[in-house]
């Protein structure tokens, strides 16, 4: 298995570490519970650092990275970041990722550890006339989120640079956190105010421990991949494998926000377009179940009278609201709140009924 820099670190901390898509990393380290609830009202720190960096630096970087995304980075400046799916011709999708543009030259882009060899691949494929280098730089970096009400207040005692002037989605370079320097974003994955620290992998667990015990009076806790995902998960962020896929469009996850139909061209319009006037045969839509029981991802949803209408996407009990919640890819006409759908659990039908996303309203700070 690949290990991040912090490997180490997190077996001293008493980390559950497991197999995550060949990473070794820690699933939790006292409980999910505990640790989701520490972001919700202080703060945790995660090691992402297993997610990818991909640079795309040239006189074409621009057009070029408009051309492989469904948004529109044309009208950005510097030291802004954009969320964006990225699509393959048929409207399936390649991966959706993070564009940070440190100049209209000179780009970073940071995709999902598991897709980062392909994705590293279908960009380099689709070079062809564009004057840019791609580069696969995911080795050099460390990653690591904190996230949290708390998270500015622990994160600026090791800095002198104002983290008030990085508003969302923007990020500053070479910030010196207590002596690392390292690029910092107002991002993250949680539905809470936080940052995304990005820095040399050697500098990995020196920063990790500096953040812990720095924040050990705020309530800071590490935290593990299963907090992750209910956090994410009940903020209703997309997870790819789960609410994307090469055969889910982004049309249908419910991201057509990211999606810019005026733009010249980028890979996949002509279906996506087609299928947002259209509109898409199949909608992601979030449920709350009724009978006793959690949903997981793949288990088959049917309508009253016993036909199969879709598929859980993902599916847990949220610590925040104390529901068994889910989402899931069904036949458009089901996706009106209140509707009543069947899921398959363990053998046994289930009732449960559509409800408003995301189950937990975002805490972002603009």
């Amino acid at each position: 298995m690949k290990k991040t820099p912090i490997n180490e670190l997190h077996k001293e901390l008493g980390g559950k570490l497991i197999d995550f898509g060949g990473w070794e990393l820690p699933v939790l380290y006292t409980s999910i519970i505990e640790e989701h609830n520490a972001v919700r009202e202080n703060a945790g720190l995660f090691d992402v650092s297993h997610m990818g960096e991909i640079t795309i630096k040239g006189s074409d970087a621009k057009a070029f990275i408009n051309y492989l995304i469904t948004n529109d980075i044309s009208t950005i400046s510097n030291q802004q970041v954009v969320y964006t799916p990225m699509c393959y011709h048929d409207g399936g999708t390649v991966d959706d990722l993070l564009v940070y543009q440190k100049s209209e030259f000179d780009y970073l882009l940071v995709v999902n550890a598991s897709n980062v060899l392909k994705d590293f691949k279908w960009i380099s494929d689709q070079v062809k006339d564009f004057k840019v280098t791609v580069k696969n730089c995911s080795n050099e970096y460390v990653q690591i989120a904190i996230q949290g009400p708390k998270a500015e207040k622990i994160l600026q005692l090791l800095t002198s640079t104002s983290l008030q002037q990085i508003s969302f989605f923007t990020f500053i370079e070479k910030v010196d956190i207590n002596g690392i320097k390292a690029l910092v974003s107002r991002t993250g994955y949680t539905g809470e105010d936080g940052f995304e620290i990005y820095a040399d992998a050697k500098d990995g667990s020196k920063l990790f421990s500096l953040l812990l015990q720095t924040g050990k009076d705020y309530g800071i806790l590490p935290c593990g991949l299963g907090a992750r995902d209910t956090l994410r998960f009940e903020s209703a962020l997309p997870l790819y494998g789960h609410e994307l896929t090469k055969d889910i469009t982004p049309v249908e996850a419910g991201l057509t926000y990211f999606i810019k139909p005026e733009k010249e061209n980028f890979i996949g319009k002509d279906k996506i377009v087609k299928q947002i006037e259209e509109k898409p045969k199949r909608r992601l839509v979030g449920f709350e179940m009724i009978d006793k029981g959690i949903a997981r991802s793949e288990y088959l949803v049917f309508d009253e009278e016993g036909n199969k209408i879709g598929f859980v996407t993902s599916g847990s009990f949220s610590p925040s609201l104390q529901k068994n919640l889910g989402l899931a890819l069904v036949d458009r006409k089901f996706r009106k709140r209140d509707t009543l759908i069947y899921i398959e659990v363990r053998n046994k039908t289930k009732q449960a009924k559509v409800v408003k996303k995301p189950f937990y309203k975002k805490k972002y700070k603009k």
